[in-house]
């Protein structure tokens, strides 16, 4: 295949990366923000406990998401970083001596 087929592949895969990471990251602190105030509604007096805690899962969550957004980024980098043929071939010819 051609090198430029390799580099719109990875491409497209860091981008449907990147975006499954911040949907299902979007969805997980949906998720904890509903059910804190759930659990508000239920039990008023518990508000500050369930603050820290919805405050702690969140930006662990963002933080797996960052995570995951800088290693779809690599993989864009790394795709689409140029491979010299000279300078493969010149390691290949020092390796045989």
């Amino acid at each position: 295949m051609n090198e430029l087929t390799f580099i719109g592949l990875g491409y497209i895969g860091a981008g449907i990366g990147a975006g499954l990471t911040l949907i299902g990251a979007g969805i997980g602190i949906g998720k904890i923000g509903a059910s804190a105030l759930e659990g508000l509604a239920r039990q008023p007096e518990a508000g500050p406990a369930l603050r820290t805690n919805m405050i702690i899962a969140a930006a662990l969550i963002e933080g797996l998401a960052f995570f995951a957004l800088v290693i779809s980024l690599l993989a864009v980098m790394n795709f689409s970083a140029p491979k010299a043929p000279e300078a493969a071939a010149a390691t290949q010819t020092e390796a045989h001596k």
